[in-house]
């Protein structure tokens, strides 16, 4: 698949590469993308890239010293003992020769896995005064990211000079990849394959065909993603297994804390800590209602994070059996069951990740300001509202209501709205209605799924 987006990360990494010493951290859970930014990035720059596998440490520097070898003829004819030995020798031919790198080690926690103390080697040499080459590294086990370099006490804290996430791409790219798919077709295939670029690209082949590409790819038991949730959570150093349950139980419809323990017949303060490891790992997010305190989470709602995961959860994980001996007919009964309900789940998200840059892209005579992010509201007997933006200058109230199905013809009013307790104050209030097709309505309270898509750019 051909490299789509990825403009603002390539800038700061290339912003990072005319800096001297300087250190880059990238994060970012399997299958999004992080191993294709970085062979980009170093096809632009003079670097080596390398990639760490589980491996032996011995082994490890084996391969290092090899892929140093085409800027340094004869590195990998020597067999270093430790890694201090392998930087000491790097220090030395990198400035005879000029060379400042980046040096670029994906997946650095098998490295670190392997021989823990790399990291204090690690640390010794970006601290040194001799070392000239810059250095990048990134990891898909994102708690041992955060244990080595993010978090306040690990060895390599502070001394990034950048790091970041990288995270799924947007759903508008999706078009670039299937130009043959109209708006609606194209949130039909994000309520599978979500932001992740390595779906997208398997899903390629199949063009327009989405019910082809979900059976071969995940629904048949020899799919490449048919057991994706295990390969994510194996990925994880150590394994995060053990947090399975509770994937199956929010991907189930267990929301809340007391539900979610509940079903997993656990106390609910023993789920604080696996909670926020699942979160850690972008693999679920917590919600909060609009108007509430970050900080409380009384009225905290758990969801999947992640389209094709919320996907996998509903339909392959409750019958692995049946999907094991089905027929393909049968097999895409399982998925059409849930399909309507997921497409619409994926469209109201996307319509509030829409929100804040809907400004970009309505007409400029529509008097539409910048939004912050989306939230919902609900609370007691309140009604539940799915869209709920303030906006940056905080004199409107945005709410917005998705529908997937047929629209109604008529929007409601601000005034004709049930708000019950939603903390509006003076803010004027202004009704959308985010629908696939608008049928040529030229309504500017009306949202199409063209008008979303564009906007998530």
């Amino acid at each position: 698949m051909k490299f789509v987006d990825r403009s603002q990360e390539m800038q700061r990494l290339d912003l990072a590469a005319s800096r001297p010493r300087s250190f880059v951290v990238l994060w970012g859970r399997r299958r999004v993308g992080k191993s294709r930014l970085l062979t980009q990035w170093s096809a632009r720059n003079e670097s080596t890239y390398t990639v760490a596998d589980q491996s032996a440490p011995a082994v490890q520097r084996r391969y290092l010293a090899s892929a140093l070898t085409s800027l340094f003829p004869g590195f990998d004819e020597v067999e270093y003992p430790d890694w201090r030995a392998l930087l000491q020798r790097l220090d030395r031919d990198a400035d005879n020769k000029g060379w400042r790198g980046p040096l670029i080690i994906d997946e650095l926690p098998y490295l670190v896995a392997a021989q823990p103390e790399i990291l204090s080697v690690l640390q010794n040499w970006l601290d040194s005064s001799t070392r000239r080459v810059s250095l990048a590294v990134s990891g898909s086990s994102a708690r041992m990211m955060h244990s080595a370099v993010l978090d306040s006490g690990a060895p390599l804290y502070g001394r990034a000079t950048e790091a970041f996430a990288v995270r799924p791409l947007r759903a508008g790219y999706l078009a670039d990849v299937f130009p043959q798919l109209t708006p609606r077709a194209l949130v039909c295939a994000y309520a599978v394959w979500g932001g992740m670029p390595r779906y997208w690209e398997l899903a390629e082949p199949f063009g327009a065909d989405i019910e082809a590409a979900v059976d071969a790819l995940v629904l048949d038991p020899t799919g490449p993603l048919h057991a994706e949730p295990d390969r994510l959570l194996q990925a994880e150093t150590p394994s995060a297994m053990a947090l399975r349950p509770l994937l199956d139980v929010i991907g189930n419809g267990a929301h809340r804390v007391s539900e979610i323990a509940g079903r997993l017949a656990r106390p609910a303060s023993s789920l604080a800590g696996p909670l926020a490891s699942l979160r850690e790992m972008d693999l679920v997010r917590r919600e909060i209602p609009f108007g509430s305190d970050p900080k409380s989470g009384k009225r905290s709602l758990y969801q999947i994070a992640d389209p094709f995961l919320r996907f996998w959860f509903r339909v392959v994980a409750p019958n692995r059996s049946l999907l094991a001996e089905a027929p393909r007919e049968a097999r895409l009964m399982c998925w059409q069951r849930h399909r309507s309900r997921l497409e619409a789940h994926a469209w109201e998200e996307l319509c509030r990740a829409s929100v804040p840059h809907l400004h970009r892209v309505v007409p400029a005579n529509a008097g539409f300001g910048p939004f912050a992010p989306a939230q919902r509201y609900w609370r007691g007997n309140d009604p539940e509202l799915g869209i709920v933006a303030r906006s940056v200058a905080g004199s409107d109230i945005l709410l917005g209501e998705a529908k997937w199905g047929t629209a109604p013809r008529g929007l409601q009013t601000g005034n004709a709205l049930r708000l019950g307790t939603l903390p509006v104050g003076d803010a004027s209030v202004r009704v959308l209605m985010f629908t696939p097709e608008t049928a040529g309505d030229s309504n500017a309270n009306v949202i199409d799924a063209r008008t979303v898509l564009d906007a998530l750019r």
